[in-house]
């Protein structure tokens, strides 16, 4: 079974940027897609941003313009750039993939 690890969260201020990322032991895209979700206090885990093995990415609309979602040429590895970063984004980032969960990483937005 792919093991999903997550890294590169962190504090950050607002308007800052971030990268997190997402490292497979095997191919993360044996499944079609992928994903990063996230899990604020209080609230449901939302889905933020979905890759396709194709190179198709798609966003939820509170982050698009603002966040990317990349793949690295081994396709074992994906990556999240955040910028313009809000307190409102502040939250526990998962990614998931081949129906496995990765332990999440915190990301917290604040001055």
């Amino acid at each position: 079974q792919v093991q999903l690890v997550e890294s590169g969260g962190g504090l950050v201020q607002p308007g800052g940027s971030l990268r997190i990322s997402c490292a497979a032991s095997g191919s993360i895209f044996i499944d079609d897609a992928m994903g990063w979700y996230r899990q604020a206090p209080g609230k449901q885990r939302e889905l933020v941003a979905t890759l396709t093995r194709y190179g198709s990415a798609s966003y939820a609309d509170s982050v698009k313009g603002r966040f990317t979602i990349s793949t690295n040429s081994a396709k074992n590895t994906v990556a999240l750039q955040m910028n313009s970063l809000k307190p409102e984004d502040t939250a526990v980032y998962y990614c998931y993939a081949n129906k496995v969960w990765g332990q999440g990483t915190q990301v917290t937005v604040s001055s």
